[in-house]
């Protein structure tokens, strides 16, 4: 499968019906959710692994990553109604046993796994909205995907972050992210923002 084609499969995928201010509802869109599972995919993050999409939403990355041979993938996500839309999605692409639909907040979730995809809030709503994804994903891989906005007081604390939990940042790439009036603070139809795509990896300790 190519990078566009995954992109087109996934931009077809039903949304939220009544997205939540309060959890940053976003449909992570095709193009960027193809960016970031092709870059796992290529580091060979993807494929026969076991995968957790933390706040899954609607299933877009979870589906994604099965499409490109994901092993299993566990699609974490609070919200009932979106976990039940991923859950069609999820039929609809015949990924059914490939995907574990999870029901839960994200800093529940037990178990170790290969690699974490996930497109938290962005805070813009609840500051500090998305430490408990990045502390959870820290906790139960080596390898995690995330996505983040692409501001220059978010980048900095990413990085300040990221090296306090024993994490590096090895790539980072910057993307247009579009967002759909779907609340009422939204003043445009659509709204085009800068967001990166981030792998962060355990550090390695250093020999004395």
């Amino acid at each position: 499968m190519k990078k566009k084609h995954l992109a087109m499969i996934l931009s077809k995928l039903r949304g939220f019906e009544n997205p939540k201010a309060e959890l940053e509802q976003y449909r992570t869109p095709g193009n960027v959710a193809a960016e970031l599972l092709w870059l796992a995919y290529s580091l060979g993050e993807v494929e026969k692994k076991t995968i957790a999409d933390l706040g899954a939403g609607t299933g877009v990355l979870s589906i994604g990553a099965c499409l490109l041979g994901a092993e299993k993938v566990y699609a974490v996500e609070i919200d009932e109604n979106a976990l039940k839309i991923a859950g069609e999605n999820v039929r609809a692409l015949g990924v059914e046993t490939c995907v574990e639909l999870i029901l839960s907040d994200v800093r529940f979730f037990n178990g170790r796994v290969d690699t974490v995809i996930m497109n938290p809030p962005f805070g813009s709503q609840n500051p500090g909205a998305d430490r408990p994804f990045l502390l959870k994903a820290f906790e139960i891989s080596d390898v995690v995907y995330s996505i983040h906005l692409a501001k220059p007081e978010v980048r900095k604390f990413i990085g300040a972050f990221v090296r306090d939990k024993g994490f590096v940042i090895t790539h980072r790439l910057t993307l247009d992210f579009e967002i759909p009036a779907q609340f009422f603070f939204h003043q445009k139809r659509l709204e085009r923002i800068k967001v990166d795509v981030y792998r962060f990896e355990r550090a390695q300790p250093t020999e004395c």
